[in-house]
């Protein structure tokens, strides 16, 4: 079972552990080596304390399945993946340098210099997007160049992939991304479009020609919120030697439609490496924040309608169900497990395109305090992970058609229902409770499920059920 700390001198599958390089909220990054490799890595752990996010382990399960998808100078180079059976982790490159957040003490830097910095992680986007990647977490800290040049994105715990199932999108309702640099789509729960990355770096060159934030540090949902109706501060009032075709690039990333920024982050690196080109509107001289009427206006509108839609992608399939298979961990027998999971693969089967989400609900109690560990120390999140991983195994079933999610709710018919809602689940399948008595007592999940379920039902039963 995965352990909640690492020491340095530990060996963990071939790797030798050896300083604490960084330690986060989310993750802590060590220096590590292996036998006959002259070259050291960075691994990756994630925090498995008491009271921890499962968001957190969500967003590391996701940077697993993307980072070995990803190629080129523009990301670390992915090395290795631990399970999280026995301790998960991923190994990458360690790249020589720092991040660019030391950068925030000498703010605010000379345009010329934010430009060169801009049209570099420009790039680096661009390639990202090209990968159907979308970084969703763009900020200093995530952002570092080679000694060539090249910016390199890093931690892609929040990142969407086009080609993968959106964890955090299907399990959590909040935005998750960094306040000073989220989009407006990102606030609303959109995660799907390139454009949100060009917003974050509208407001890194923002911050660095300024030294102010454009939109400051919110906390809370209803101060992100604002980005939708209050434009920030052109930054030629800030700093009036910011020329305009700065200020018409840097105010056309930061427009709350997406429709309206740059289409491809290709084109904003060529409009911050020719300036001299760059169209201009009156986005560029522009010397005060919109008047009263004009943010009551947009304040009046529903959210939503501020919104674009995010660029069509490809034309997909249309057999492509989602099947979610809700597994009782500990009401399980061996035979009914065989059964749920024959019942899942005949489902499949009749749609090759379908995708199967495995779910269980971890219970939470009304009124006592929750421990996200146990009597060992093992975090129970993770337990169950492992879990429903080792159900499915048997079925071989390739990475990109099955994922798993643990959903932490008071009643698991809720859970499982607001999941099937949310996702456009087709088809849902589980098992009844096995005891009778049980049922009696606190009542039937699956039978709430199919009754209110917006999608088909499949109720598995065993023969040998009592009752």
């Amino acid at each position: 079972m995965a352990k909640t700390r690492l020491e340095s001198g530990t060996r963990l599958d071939g790797f030798l552990v050896g300083d604490l390089v960084h330690r986060g909220g989310m993750a802590s990054l060590w220096e590590v080596t292996r036998e006959g490799d002259p070259e050291a890595y960075l691994m990756k752990i994630p925090v498995l304390q008491e009271g921890e996010d499962p968001a957190a382990i969500v967003s590391f399960e996701m940077e697993q399945m993307i980072m070995p998808r990803l190629k080129g100078p523009h990301v670390p180079r992915h090395i290795a993946n631990g399970d999280f059976a026995v301790q998960p982790y991923i190994v990458m490159e360690k790249l020589a340098g720092e991040t660019l957040l030391p950068q925030l003490k000498s703010l605010p830097l000379p345009v010329d210099q934010v430009a060169a910095l801009g049209a570099h992680i420009a790039d680096a986007l661009d390639a990202l997007h090209g990968q159907g990647v979308i970084h969703l977490d763009l900020k200093p800290s995530n952002i570092m160049f080679r000694p060539t040049g090249e910016a390199v994105m890093v931690d892609y715990g929040l990142a969407h992939h086009r080609e993968l199932p959106d964890l955090l999108q299907e399990e959590f309702r909040l935005p998750y991304g960094t306040a000073p640099y989220m989009a407006p789509e990102q606030v609303m729960g959109i995660r799907s479009d390139p454009r949100s990355d060009l917003f974050a770096l509208g407001c890194l060159m923002y911050f660095f020609a300024t030294g102010t934030r454009p939109f400051g540090d919110p906390q809370k949902l209803k101060g992100l919120k604002q980005r939708l109706w209050r434009d920030p501060v052109p930054p030629r009032i800030l700093r009036p030697d910011i020329p305009p075709w700065f200020q018409e690039i840097v105010l056309r990333c930061l427009e709350v439609k997406a429709g309206r920024r740059y289409p491809t982050a290709a084109q904003l690196a060529h409009d911050l490496r020719n300036p001299g080109q760059v169209q201009l509107s009156a986005r560029a001289e522009k010397l005060s924040k919109d008047g009263f009427f004009a943010v009551l206006k947009r304040k009046g509108e529903p959210p939503m309608t501020l919104i674009d839609k995010p660029p069509d992608r490809e034309e997909e399939a249309s057999d492509a169900p989602i099947v979610a298979v809700a597994i009782n961990l500990d009401d399980m027998t061996p035979a009914l497990a065989e059964k749920l999971r024959n019942t899942a693969l005949r489902i499949l089967e009749r749609s090759p395109q379908a995708r199967l989400a495995v779910l269980n609900v971890l219970k939470l109690n009304r009124i006592a305090m929750d421990q996200s560990l146990d009597e060992k120390g093992n975090n129970k999140h993770v337990q169950r992970l492992v879990s429903l991983k080792d159900w499915a195994r048997p079925m071989a079933l390739s990475q990109g058609r099955l994922t798993f999610h643990v959903l932490e709710a008071i009643d698991p018919a809720d859970a499982i229902l607001d999941y099937a809602r949310v996702n456009n689940v087709d088809h849902v399948v589980m098992g009844a409770r096995a005891n009778s008595a049980m049922r009696k007592f606190l009542g039937s999940v699956s039978a709430k499920v199919a009754a209110e379920a917006p999608c088909t039902v499949t109720v598995v039963r065993n023969r040998s059920l009592d009752g």
